[in-house]
């Protein structure tokens, strides 16, 4: 894996142009470290809430008898589940990257995750947002709360959407840091 260690390379500063000679641009500097990105305290708090919401939302909507019945809360299980797992991933490489002391900004590292958090945040939205439409119709179309959990499927779709909410900073903070390369 290559990472970079955290070092101090000392500068000199510039000499002073002569007079009315043109200055040349700045040198591009690299951004520091935004918490919130992988090998972050931020980033492992990140990867911790999307782990719990994606469980939660996963273990109430498996405690009812009813979701197998209904693809949508099917779909919604499967990438909750596959979230979960994504998750608990990059929290043991953030735990890695703190504990060691190094970064995980290389090209490879960055793309890869920000491919799986697009991914994995697509398909919890899309679930999400198919569930909570099946729960919608269950509650208020057809009125057949007394047959169904529904309070259990609002509960998992709305754990759901939050691991969404999650999921999105690690995203786009993945796609800053690729794209700012």
């Amino acid at each position: 894996m290559s990472v970079s260690r955290p070092v101090v390379h000392p500068l000199e500063a510039p000499p002073p142009p002569p007079d009315g000679a043109a200055v040349a641009p700045p040198h591009r500097v690299r951004m520091k470290d935004v918490q919130g990105m992988p090998g972050t305290s931020g980033g492992l708090v990140l990867r911790v809430c999307q782990l719990i919401l994606s469980a939660v939302s996963l273990s109430v909507m498996a405690s009812t008898s009813d979701f197998p019945s209904v693809t949508a809360f099917r779909y919604l299980v499967a990438a909750v589940s596959l979230q979960s797992f994504w998750s608990l991933t990059l929290a043991v490489v953030d735990v890695y990257a703190l504990l060691v002391g190094r970064s995980l900004r290389s090209p490879r590292v960055a793309s890869l995750f920000t491919i799986g958090d697009g991914i994995t945040s697509t398909l919890t939205f899309a679930a999400a947002s198919a569930s909570a439409g099946i729960t919608v119709f269950i509650v208020n179309d057809l009125d057949r709360c007394d047959v169904n959990h529904c309070g259990r499927f609002t509960s998992a779709t709305f754990m759901a959407f939050m691991c969404w909410f999650a999921v999105s900073p690690s995203f786009l903070l993945n796609f800053w840091s690729l794209a700012s390369r």
